[in-house]
């Protein structure tokens, strides 16, 4: 597979998102192996966008393992600081539509409120029966 290429604007908005990502994977002194591309590439198939840390100190061999990485993959490289490399791929399943969640009832006020507990009680009382006299007696 390919690297995918995004532009800037797209690098940076995944870049952004990415922040507050903790490293799923880690790649230790054993480099990298079939095992650890394995557990990428579930991680990538999870969460799309995802942090792995590199316990190695060659920056070469990092670079060249986020570049292995990206091309066995089909991802696409975010960005490297330090032992972090992102990376993302898209998820192959639709984008699933935010639902949002039930409102609730509107606020209405304590005063109110007891206005209308008040109108049932009154409502709720049997009326005095209507008096007997009748008019012009």
């Amino acid at each position: 597979m390919a690297q995918l290429e995004l532009t800037s604007f797209e690098r940076s908005a995944l870049r952004a998102q990415a922040h507050a990502l903790k490293p799923v994977v880690m790649i230790g002194d054993a480099g990298l192996s079939a095992s650890v591309l394995k557990e990428i590439d579930q991680s990538l198939t999870a969460h799309e966008l995802i942090k792995i840390r590199v316990l190695g100190d060659d920056r070469d061999a990092r670079n060249a393992w986020m570049d292995a990485i990206c091309d066995q993959l089909g991802a696409a490289p975010i960005q490297k600081i330090g032992k972090l490399l992102v990376i993302w791929r898209p998820s192959n399943k639709p984008a699933a539509t935010k639902r949002s969640a039930p409102r609730n009832a509107p606020h209405v006020p304590k005063k109110k409120a007891a206005d209308k507990v008040a109108k049932r009680i009154t409502k709720a009382t049997p009326k005095k029966p209507a008096s007997k006299k009748t008019r012009g007696s």
